[in-house]
């Protein structure tokens, strides 16, 4: 019986390799997502003589927008890794040592924050070109956003019960 037992926990342990899978495909898709970063970016220059200043602010939002969301994608895939798979070896002597450890308390909070960052650029986007949406519309995105806010309120104040 101890035998199963042991088998069983080799297999569950060694099942977390499979989430390699998982940050690789993260990796690519940053990869893609930076490519279009850089078409976005190449067309805010090729219009920038046209554009007036709400535009010049909503392409801008946009890259903003987009170089939060890479910066998501890469901190789930590095204290995800970090976290569930095995450590980065000599960490200290790397870049990584500018992450900081996160445990998945942490991560949970710093997703909720830029997830409400994120959701806080659509929102002034939504705004700056509200007369393009119906007020049900502007209506829904405001209650969607302020319901990420609250979320990560919330997640920040069980994280902080949770360490005392």
């Amino acid at each position: 019986m101890k035998a199963l037992e042991n088998f069983v926990e080799r297999i569950i342990l060694a099942s977390r390799w499979i989430l390699v899978i998982f940050y690789l495909g993260l990796a690519a898709s940053l990869a893609v997502y930076g490519y279009s970063f850089i078409l976005k970016f190449v067309h805010m220059i090729g219009t920038v003589s046209n554009m007036g200043e709400d535009d010049m602010i909503l392409a801008v939002l946009g890259l903003i927008d987009a170089s939060l969301v890479a910066s998501l994608i890469v901190m789930v895939m590095i204290s995800g890794y970090e976290n569930f798979v095995s450590s980065f070896d000599n960490a200290e002597q790397t870049d990584l040592s500018l992450l900081g450890k996160l445990d998945s308390g942490s991560l949970k909070i710093k997703v909720a924050s830029s997830i409400v960052a994120i959701s806080s650029i659509h929102l002034l986007q939504v705004f700056l070109n509200a007369d393009e949406y119906d007020n049900t519309k502007i209506m829904w995105v405001t209650i969607v956003h302020l319901a990420f806010v609250v979320s990560a309120l919330m997640l920040g104040y069980l994280e902080k019960m949770m360490k005392h």
